[in-house]
């Protein structure tokens, strides 16, 4: 089993929109994971149907049982995230501010507060207009460990690809250096980066390159809208190729990529044969790379 890996340096390259374009081309063949666990939106593109959902749990949160509490302020003195505010004759914990360290939980005189498995999020396993699964995911609102919760999919991706016989998995990773991009790149045996020639876009493309080769994970390129910059385009593509990244080709800028997603397609599936044949040409060479 191959695990490709597709990030960029920031949002807004067409990252998510070239992988829904690689899981359309891939077919029946590959299963496809949305590792965008803090952003997700692959699913506005690959109709899936969300058959199977799960919580994910992360971490603690502090309770206050309101009956056993007696006020004593114990909890709100030593807490030194704010997560702890009086209501009245008693106290509550705000989920949002709780780190759930348990310190308040420890000095409780009378055993008042409970730590209980924190619910982060979700993750799903479901079928797309492909035919093929895909395991996706959503974080909650102000939830942490997407991380973790990376991990969960990527393992869950590759657990369906073993029972189904499928020989790639396609992951959309979060786009940064973050956590979650870490949590993506483990195991991958080929990144695929998406860049933009904008002064912000080669700036994180650039730290994107030094983090995956300090994993030591063969990676090759795509420039999205090329065009908007040639000089700087090509800077990029002789920076990339003195740190061994695969140039793999550019795409000038397409009003068509936001037309194709304002009719939930994916480029591959819009009325733009010659920019198709593109992103077709890019998936069989990623193939190659494999």
């Amino acid at each position: 089993m191959k695990e490709v890996v597709v990030i960029s340096g920031k949002g807004g390259t067409g990252k998510t929109s070239l992988t829904a374009s690689f899981s359309i081309l891939g077919g029946s063949d590959i299963i496809t994971a949305d590792c965008d666990v803090d952003a997700a939106d692959m699913h506005l593109l690959l109709e899936p149907d969300f058959a199977y959902s799960e919580d994910f749990y992360s971490g603690q949160l502090a309770q206050i049982d309101p009956d056993q509490c007696f006020g004593c302020g114990n909890c709100q003195r030593v807490c030194r995230f704010d997560a702890i505010e009086q209501e009245t004759d008693y106290f509550h914990v705000i989920p949002l501010n709780c780190e759930g360290c348990g310190y308040c939980s420890y000095i409780c005189p009378v055993d008042a507060i409970v730590m209980e498995d924190n619910l982060v999020g979700h993750w799903y396993d479901s079928t797309i207009k492909t035919g093929s699964r895909m395991i996706h995911a959503k974080l909650g609102v102000g939830a942490e460990n997407s991380g973790k919760l990376v991990a969960k999919v990527k393992e869950m991706a590759k657990e369906k690809a073993r029972e189904l016989g499928k020989d790639i998995v396609l992951v959309d990773g979060s786009p940064g250096i973050g956590c979650p991009v870490v949590s993506s790149l483990s195991g991958a045996n080929l990144v695929v980066l998406v860049a933009e020639p904008s002064v912000s876009g080669i700036h994180d493309i650039k730290r994107v390159i030094e983090l995956v080769n300090k994993f030591r994970i063969p990676s090759c390129a795509i420039i999205n809208k090329a065009d908007i910059n040639p000089k700087q385009t090509e800077a990029l593509v002789g920076f990339m190729q003195g740190k061994g990244v695969t140039h793999i080709g550019n795409i000038n800028y397409n009003e068509n990529f936001t037309a194709a997603m304002t009719e939930g397609k994916t480029i591959v599936e819009f009325d733009d044969r010659p920019l198709a044949e593109t992103v077709r040409g890019y998936w069989q060479t990623i193939l190659k790379l494999i």
